[in-house]
């Protein structure tokens, strides 16, 4: 890919093309860093209820998330029935909206966060649970029950 970086010679309030050079672009790709989101955006611990379960979501000292998960009547002082390690932060977009991505034997979950929606009964998390074929097998919105 080639980019092109115009010269040219300004005089009163006129332009004049003097040359064009070409110049390689290495990448058009960035790294987009978790960092980029406020540390008041992303809660180290999150725990949100939907129609079947509770999930809890915490920051590990590594940087990674942790994701545990009740049956939507259990107590969360019980044991898990799920807990799945090593969960990565990922931006999505530039209005602050994020999610949590897990993988587990296969399947992935996601916990959205929902900050820009096209409606505001919308609920601030969903969870997404796909398969190892990629179809999508849970979706359920979410609600905070403690930040």
């Amino acid at each position: 890919m080639i980019k092109r970086i115009l010269l040219g010679a300004f005089c009163t309030a006129q332009f004049s093309l003097a040359y064009a050079i070409d110049k390689p672009v290495t990448s058009n790709f960035i790294t987009v860093s978790s960092k980029i989101l406020s540390s008041q955006q992303v809660p180290k611990t999150v725990i949100i209820k939907t129609k079947k379960f509770k999930i809890r979501i915490d920051k590990q000292p590594n940087g990674k998330y942790l994701y545990q998960s009740w049956a939507a009547n259990a107590r969360i002082t019980s044991k898990p029935s799920m807990i799945i390690s090593d969960g990565e932060l990922i931006p999505d977009g530039s209005g602050g909206n994020y999610y949590f991505s897990f993988a587990n034997k296969g399947y992935t979950y996601q916990i959205w966060r929902n900050y820009l929606t096209d409606s505001a009964s919308k609920a601030p998390y969903t969870l997404t649970v796909n398969n190892e074929n990629d179809q999508e097998v849970v979706r359920q919105d979410g609600f905070v029950v403690k930040q």
